[in-house]
C-alpha cells in the first residue's frame, strides 16, 4: 500500500504520516490496537480480514475505514451493500468461500485418486460471531467435497509452534493433500507451512504466494494488488470523499501458481489440463 500512496504523490514521514500496529495474527488484540489508533486521531484507518474490520468498526462509526482484503464484506457483514456501502467503510473484498471450494476442484483435478484432503486454518477463529466468512467458507467448502467424493479434516492453528502438531496429525490421519485458509496466521508462516507439506509429503495448495515459500499450487487474487489498489482509497478520503460514497471493489483476475521444484520434491505429475492454465511458474 505504501507504494501505491507514494505513487499518488503521498510519500511517508514527508507528506503523510503512517501509524503501524499489527496483532501478529492473534485476534484478541484487534480490539486494543483498534481502540489505540482511534485515540491518536488518525484519519483514516487501513486494516484487513473480516475480524480486523470489525475490530475497528466497533472502535469508531467516524474515522473512515479502508478494507485492504477480505474474504466476503457482505457476508462479514462489514457493509450492506457493496455498490452503495455507505457508513464510515469501503475498501477492497475477495470470494473468499468460492475461492476455498474452487482451489479444493484444483487439487481433485491436480490428484485425480486422492480421498482425503486437510484443511488448515486458524482456530482462534471458530465462532462464526467473530468471522461470518468462516462459516460461509466451510460450508463451501462440505459442498465441494462432496460433490468431488473427497473426505475433508480440519486442523486448527493458533501459534507457530502449533503447525508441526497439526502436520503430524494430518499423516496420522492418512490425508493425501492440505488446503490451507487465506488468515494472517497462514501467510505470516507461509515457509514454514510449506516445509512442513513437503516433509510430511502433502501437497499443498493456498493463497497465490504460497508457492514462492515453496507450497506446491496457489490459487485465487494477488492480494499485494489489492494492498496496492486500496492506496487509492485512502487518496480519495484524504481529498474528501466520504468512503459510503465510495464502491467496494471486487477482484476481477484470479492467477494460478505452481512451483516445478515442489512437483519434483513430491514426485508428482501435474496434468496437462493444469499446466496450460497456469498464470505463474516457480522454478
Amino acid at each position: 500500500m505504501r507504494l501505491g500512496l507514494a505513487e499518488l504523490g503521498h510519500i511517508e514521514s514527508r507528506t503523510i504520516l503512517i501509524e503501524y500496529r499489527w496483532a501478529e495474527g492473534k485476534y484478541d488484540r484487534l480490539d486494543a490496537l483498534a481502540q489505540d489508533l482511534v485515540r491518536s486521531q488518525v484519519a483514516v484507518i487501513v486494516t484487513h480480514t473480516g475480524p480486523g474490520v470489525q475490530a475497528v468498526k466497533r472502535a469508531t462509526t467516524t474515522i473512515p475505514i479502508v478494507i485492504a482484503a477480505s474474504g466476503d464484506a457482505l457476508v462479514a457483514g462489514l457493509v450492506p451493500s457493496l455498490s452503495r456501502p455507505g457508513g464510515n467503510v469501503t475498501g477492497m473484498t475477495f470470494f473468499g468461500p468460492e475461492i476455498a471450494a474452487k482451489r479444493l476442484e484444483l487439487l481433485r483435478e491436480t490428484l485425480p485418486r486422492i480421498q482425503r484432503v486437510a484443511v488448515l486454518s486458524n482456530s482462534q477463529n471458530a465462532a462464526a460471531e467473530k468471522d461470518p466468512t468462516r462459516a460461509a467458507t466451510f460450508a463451501r467448502i462440505a459442498t465441494a467435497a462432496k460433490l468431488l467424493k473427497l473426505e475433508v479434516q480440519h486442523f486448527g492453528v493458533k501459534e507457530r509452534e502449533d503447525f508441526e502438531r497439526a502436520f503430524a496429525a494430518m499423516a496420522k490421519g492418512r490425508a493425501e493433500a492440505v488446503m490451507a485458509i487465506d488468515e494472517p496466521v497462514i501467510t505470516i508462516n507461509a515457509t514454514l507451512i510449506s516445509d512442513l507439506a513437503k516433509k510430511y509429503r502433502l501437497p499443498l495448495i493456498a493463497a497465490v504466494a504460497m508457492p514462492a515459500a515453496g507450497g506446491l499450487m496457489g490459487y485465487g487474487t494477488n492480494l499485494v494488488e489489492l494492498f496496492h489498489r486500496s492506496a487509492t482509497y485512502v487518496d480519495k478520503i484524504l481529498k474528501g470523499a466520504k468512503p459510503g460514497d465510495l464502491p467496494v471493489e471486487q477482484p476481477t483476475k484470479f492467477e494460478l501458481v505452481v512451483n516445478l521444484k515442489t512437483v519434483r520434491v513430491l514426485g508428482i505429475k501435474i496434468p496437462q489440463a493444469i499446466l496450460v492454465r497456469v498464470d505463474k511458474v516457480i522454478e
